[in-house]
């Protein structure tokens, strides 16, 4: 079934001038970009888009990350895009990910993982509205 899920390349890729090896990436792996752009999340967008993590532990340093400097976010579609996307990215934690995936080849840490992607339906809806408007999206 073909479905959409969110990407971001996060700030520690952008400021390392990866974001072109990733779309290269997402493209080689036969997704469709059905929208992108370039965002500076402000303290309070990020907290709000990472609002399910409030209570964990790491939300702070999550949220100061993620509004560090700027991110690109993307909107993929391919059949079972999420279960795909994650996949290609890889474990969060670098040093757990599989040879050959996106945060193996590009992460730097747990935190610095160079990628985000949607878990679930419910989660891509929300967070594809989070960053776009329906009119946004290429059929």
């Amino acid at each position: 079934m073909t479905e959409r899920t969110l990407a971001i390349i996060k700030p520690d890729a952008v400021a390392r001038h990866l974001a072109g090896a990733i779309i290269q990436r997402v493209e080689a792996d036969g997704f469709a970009i059905r929208a992108m752009r370039r965002v500076e999340l402000s303290q309070a967008q990020a907290e709000g888009f990472y609002a399910v993590h409030r209570e964990r532990p790491f939300f702070a340093s999550l949220t100061r990350f993620m509004a560090s400097g700027p991110a690109i976010v993307m909107v993929l579609e391919a059949p079972d895009a999420i279960r795909k996307w994650r996949s290609a990215m890889g474990a969060t934690d670098p040093a757990r990910a599989d040879a050959g995936t996106i945060r193996k080849q590009f992460a730097e840490s747990i935190e610095r993982n160079a990628t985000h992607g949607s878990d679930a339906p419910d989660t891509a809806a929300f967070e594809i509205g989070y960053f776009f408007a329906g009119c946004e999206l290429v059929p």
